[in-house]
């Protein structure tokens, strides 16, 4: 293995507390395959940066298209709109890592939000090659390796060693060889940028002649292009994305059902109550009712 690479094993995993803590962290090192890519983009209350072990990849932020070489690093922010399509052929390795950490701690504000001011780019992605790349997945290798032994003190040293990472990343910001390529047509980009316009006005009314006439396209040309690209129609696409956004009002917050039916975009509550047993595969409250007694902080549709 050479210095630059990143350390790797197949369906192993390094997790610490779950999302609902202040303190969060989830390594996955796996692989995916374009039988299984994304047809939704999401978003999610945690940080996540995503690391494209071999070949290439592309990934979509808020819309829009980004290629990816082998370890390029994706940074995405805690609800950025998001999603990874891998080509067709064999799996493609990656590692994934979601985390959370306290930020407002006396003394330490400033640093942190240098830390972690990767992530606000308007292009979130860092190339690195030589030096810059090793002095990056050092840290990352040396939890990997640590995670093997069992110690009572790994979590304090994981934490540390990541604090490490996010730091020499902030400090290679200049040697960050990223470009952004032309990926795709220009109809595919139009449809991401529909599809981010649809994730940020879910509330609002939503439907094929507001969306065509919004864009310059044809209701049918529209249509059938959506369906081409996404996988899904758009009235589909439109209601995945409002009941995703209920469930985390459902999980998050403590709103009547009825006022998150509406504030979700959806007519009435037979409507909503209809549209999410159907995507969900249960109702809005036993949605609710599961997920608090099981403790879990983010659940996905069942598509």
């Amino acid at each position: 293995m050479l210095e630059s690479d990143l350390m790797y094993e197949q369906g192993y995993s390094v997790r610490i507390n779950t999302p609902a803590d202040p303190l969060f962290y989830y390594f996955d090192y796996d692989q995916r395959s374009h039988d299984i890519n994304m047809e939704f983009q999401h978003d999610h209350d945690f940080y996540e940066i995503h690391i494209l072990l071999d070949s290439s990849a592309t990934h979509i932020i808020e819309g829009n298209v980004h290629a990816l070489q082998q370890y390029d690093i994706v940074l995405l922010a805690p609800y950025r709109l998001h999603m990874t399509q891998y080509p067709v052929g064999p799996p493609h390795k990656r590692l994934i890592i979601n985390f959370n950490m306290p930020k407002n701690i006396p003394g330490l504000e400033t640093a942190y939000n240098k830390m972690l001011h990767p992530f606000a780019g308007e292009v979130p992605i860092y190339r690195l090659t030589g030096g810059p790349r090793s002095a990056v997945f050092e840290p990352l290798n040396a939890i990997f390796t640590l995670s093997h032994s069992a110690s009572p003190l790994n979590p304090v040293l994981i934490h540390s060693l990541f604090q490490q990472f996010l730091c020499t990343l902030s400090q290679q910001q200049d040697m960050n060889a990223y470009v952004l390529e032309e990926i795709g047509n220009a109809m595919m980009q139009k449809i991401y940028s529909i599809t981010a316009h649809i994730h940020s006005n879910y509330s609002s009314e939503l439907s094929l002649d507001s969306i065509s006439k919004e864009f310059y396209i044809s209701p049918y040309y529209l249509s059938h292009q959506f369906k081409a690209v996404t996988g899904s129609t758009l009235t589909e696409y439109i209601q995945m994305t409002r009941v995703r956004k209920a469930q985390q009002q459902l999980l998050h917050t403590r709103h009547k059902i009825s006022a998150i039916a509406g504030q979700c975009g959806f007519n009435s509550f037979s409507q909503f109550n209809r549209i999410f047993n159907k995507l969900s595969g249960m109702s809005p409250s036993a949605f609710r009712k599961q997920q608090n007694l099981s403790g879990t902080a983010s659940a996905t549709l069942s598509y």
